[in-house]
């Protein structure tokens, strides 16, 4: 008997229904503990989000190292042969960074669960409250596939190059310095500004808008795919939602920079535009 394919990167919930008892998908959950204890996804394991975040202020969404991140993907059971599917409950900005951290690690075989927990109960999908504890695995982390991921001085060598797209997923008023969470306000000079949420459709639990309004919201703004798209926010929480937008559509070159405007904003020496 042949296996039934992996999921699709962005899964609907009616099509996660039959993987529910497959021993090879890996159901994560990153909404908050009291909300997963009331009731989660038949199998999915909790994640807390601060495990895949470092902290060194002011910057506050560091990519952990790769011993961390092996200790959290063996706790969870992980291992090179399962597919993840993640989901949260208030937009998948935390399943968005955990899919991205794996992406970091070379583990492409994902999904996103399309409007995460809102469109699971929309759905009719069933729950179940009891906490799940997976057999711990040995997942040797490594960072595998460095081009998901951009740090400050690969944002500096590119500025200004024909063929990059810098996109800031942060509201307008963060784009502007008009609401200022750094030192300094405004945006990375050239960027240009899509905020996370405007991808997602509020009328149906804030799953992803249709293929072709995503392509033209992207157009307007230059972000095309022909284009290495660098996405970041205030800490690479909205930002790794809008990587797996990208991603979705099929753009070739996509990084994510985990330190953000939290690191950017703070450190004098990088230039900034309002």
């Amino acid at each position: 008997m042949t296996a039934a394919p992996n999921p699709p990167l962005l899964l609907e919930p009616e099509q996660l229904q039959p993987y529910l008892t497959d021993p090879r998908i890996l159901i994560v959950d990153l909404s908050n503990p009291a909300s997963y204890a009331a009731g989660h996804i038949p199998g999915a394991i909790h994640l807390d989000y601060a495990d895949l975040i470092r902290v060194e202020p002011p910057a506050m969404g560091l990519l952990p190292d790769e011993a961390w991140l092996g200790e959290v993907c063996s706790r969870l059971g992980l291992t090179p042969e399962r597919h993840v599917v993640a989901y949260d409950d208030e937009g998948n900005g935390r399943a968005g960074r955990l899919l991205w951290t794996l992406a970091v690690l070379g583990h492409e075989s994902v999904s996103l669960l399309n409007g995460g927990r809102r469109a699971w109960d929309a759905s009719g999908g069933p729950l179940e409250a009891r906490a799940r504890h997976p057999s711990r695995g040995a997942y040797s982390a490594r960072f595998a596939n460095p081009a998901a991921m951009a740090d400050k001085a690969y944002i500096l060598e590119r500025l200004g190059h024909a063929d990059l797209a810098l996109l800031d997923t942060r509201t307008p008023t963060e784009f502007a310095g008009l609401d200022q969470r750094a030192a300094r306000g405004g945006h990375i000079p050239g960027a240009v500004n899509l905020n996370w949420i405007d991808a997602m459709d509020p009328q149906r639990q804030l799953r992803l808008l249709p293929d072709s309004t995503l392509r033209e919201l992207l157009a307007t703004r230059g972000v095309t795919p022909d284009k290495e798209v660098i996405v970041y926010c205030q800490t690479h929480h909205r930002s790794a939602h809008t990587y797996w937008v990208l991603r979705h559509l099929g753009y070739p070159r996509v990084r994510g920079y985990p330190g953000a405007w939290s690191e950017w904003g703070n450190d004098p020496s990088l230039p900034v535009e309002r």
